[in-house]
C-alpha cells in the first residue's frame, strides 16, 4: 500500500508554540494558567474557567492547547482542588481514554483495499449503543482478575443495581461520538492499531447519579455553576463517589485492554490469510477523563483531568488528531507547572451542530481522501474541519511532551 498524504486541515489555529505559554487568564490571578491565548478560545469556554476558578476548593486550574466548552467543565482543562472533587468535572464518560499497540506490519504488507479489514473489525467489536449478545472472558481474552472486578458490581450506587448484565455486555465495546478504531503508519512505515473508548453506559450511569446528587448538598447552594457541585472529604457521598469512580475508570481501562484484543485478532486473522504473521509491542494506555491523588508543591491533591492526559517524566502518551488527521505518540517531560498534563487531542473548534449544519457529505469525503472509513451524514459532525490543527496543538505544548511518532490514519471505524 502507498502512504497518502495528510489530509489537510481546513481551517487553521493561530496558536502559538510553547514558548509563549503558559498565559494567566485575566481575571483570575495566578490560578489559571493557559498554554493557549484566550483569544482563540470561546468566551462561554473562558466563563467556565474563570467559574471553576473562583471555587474555594481549588488549588489552581491549568489549561491545554485543545480547549473548548464542555458540559460541567471546560474540555482541556486540569483542575486541582484540596479536599474535594467536582463529578461534573470528570464528565459522564469516567476514565474514558486511548490505546495503541505497535505492529511488526510495514506500509508495504497492507492491501490497496483495506475495506474488507474494515468490515471485519466492525463484526468483531459493536459499535454505538450496541453490546455483545453474550459477554466476553475478560480472563480468556486478556488475562488478569476478574472475579473481584465483577464482584465489586454489587457495592455500586443503587441507581445502576440492575445495570450489570448490560455493562458486562458493553465490555470489549466502542460506543459513538468521536470514539474510534484506527490502523495508522507511522512516519517510518510502521504500522499501529490505536482506539479511543471509555467506561460505556456503566459509567454515565454512576456519573449521573452522583452528579445529581452533589448538586442537592447545601454546601453548594451558592456556586456560580450548579454543575460544579463537589463532594467534600471524608463525607460518606465522598466516600460513595470515589468508590463508583475508581471502579469506573477500571472499566474503562478493561473495556480498551478487551477491544484491543479483540481487534488484534481481527488483524492477525486478516493478514495470516496472506501469508504474513504479524507480531505486536507493549500497548499504551492513558486516560483522560479521570481523577487522581498527586502531590505538588508539598501538597495533596485531587487533580481531575477533563480532556488532558498524565505526562509525567517519561510517561508515554496518545494525542489523537480527528477522523482522518492523524495522531502523535508522545513522551511527558513532566513540567509540574502544568500539574504534569498534556492535551488529550486536537480539541473541537465547533460544535456537533455547528458541524451538521456547516459541513455536507461531499466535504466529509473530501476531508478524508485516502482514509478507508465512514463518508455518511452520520459521521459528518465528526469531519476534521470541526476539530482544531493538531500540529498547532502538539507545537503549542512542547515545553509538556516530546514527540515519539506521528501517526498517519490509514483506515478509521466510528461508532
Amino acid at each position: 500500500m502507498t502512504q497518502q498524504t495528510q489530509p489537510t486541515q481546513q481551517v487553521h489555529n493561530t496558536l502559538a508554540t510553547s514558548e509563549a505559554f503558559p498565559i494567566t487568564l485575566p481575571g483570575t490571578r495566578d490560578q489559571v494558567q493557559m498554554w493557549a491565548h484566550p483569544h482563540d478560545v470561546e468566551a462561554a469556554a473562558l466563563q467556565q474557567l474563570r467559574n471553576i476558578a473562583s471555587l474555594p476548593w481549588v488549588v489552581g486550574v491549568r489549561v491545554m492547547p485543545d480547549v473548548h466548552l464542555g458540559k460541567g467543565a471546560t474540555v482541556g482543562s486540569v483542575i486541582a482542588m484540596s479536599q474535594a472533587v467536582a463529578p461534573a468535572a470528570v464528565g459522564v464518560d469516567i476514565g474514558c481514554g486511548m490505546a495503541a499497540v505497535k505492529t511488526t506490519l510495514r506500509l508495504e504488507d497492507l492491501p490497496d483495499d483495506l475495506h474488507p479489514l474494515r468490515s471485519q473489525i466492525e463484526r468483531a467489536v459493536p459499535v454505538g449503543f450496541a453490546g455483545h449478545q453474550r459477554p466476553l472472558d475478560g480472563a480468556a481474552l486478556v488475562g488478569g482478575e476478574w472475579r473481584g472486578f465483577w464482584d465489586g458490581f454489587d457495592e455500586l450506587d443503587r441507581a445502576v443495581a440492575d445495570q450489570e448484565k448490560k455493562a458486562r455486555q458493553q465490555l470489549g465495546s466502542l460506543g459513538g461520538g468521536n470514539h474510534f478504531i484506527e490502523v495508522c503508519a507511522d512516519d517510518d512505515g510502521a504500522i499501529w492499531v490505536m482506539l479511543h473508548s471509555g467506561s460505556r453506559g456503566i459509567g454515565n450511569l454512576l456519573a449521573q447519579a452522583h452528579m445529581a446528587r452533589a448538586a442537592t448538598l447545601p454546601h453548594n447552594a451558592d456556586l456560580p455553576d450548579r454543575d460544579l457541585a463537589v463532594f467534600l472529604a471524608g463525607t460518606p457521598e465522598m466516600t460513595a463517589y470515589r468508590r463508583d469512580l475508581f471502579w469506573a475508570q477500571d472499566y474503562a481501562l478493561r473495556n480498551r485492554t478487551v477491544m484491543m484484543a479483540l481487534v488484534q485478532r481481527v488483524v492477525s486473522e486478516h493478514f495470516a490469510a496472506r501469508g504474513l504473521e504479524v507480531g505486536w509491542g507493549e500497548s499504551i494506555q492513558c486516560h483522560h477523563n479521570y481523577v487522581a491523588e498527586e502531590t505538588y508543591d508539598g501538597v495533596d491533591v485531587l487533580v481531575t483531568r477533563k480532556g488532558a492526559i498524565r505526562a509525567g517524566s517519561g510517561d508515554l502518551g496518545l494525542i489523537p488528531g480527528s477522523m482522518g488527521t492523524g495522531s502523535y505518540v508522545v513522551r511527558g517531560l513532566g513540567n509540574e507547572a502544568s500539574y504534569c498534563s498534556a492535551s488529550h487531542g486536537a480539541g473541537r473548534r465547533m460544535s456537533r451542530n455547528q458541524a451538521r449544519k456547516r459541513f455536507t457529505e461531499a466535504d466529509l469525503a473530501a476531508q478524508t481522501a485516502g482514509v478507508e472509513c465512514r463518508k455518511d451524514a452520520g459521521v459528518v459532525d465528526e469531519i476534521p474541519a470541526a476539530y482544531k490543527d493538531l500540529d498547532a496543538v502538539i507545537g503549542a505544548q512542547s515545553d509538556l511532551v516530546e514527540v515519539v511518532a506521528r501517526l498517519t490514519t490509514l483506515l478509521c471505524v466510528k461508532g
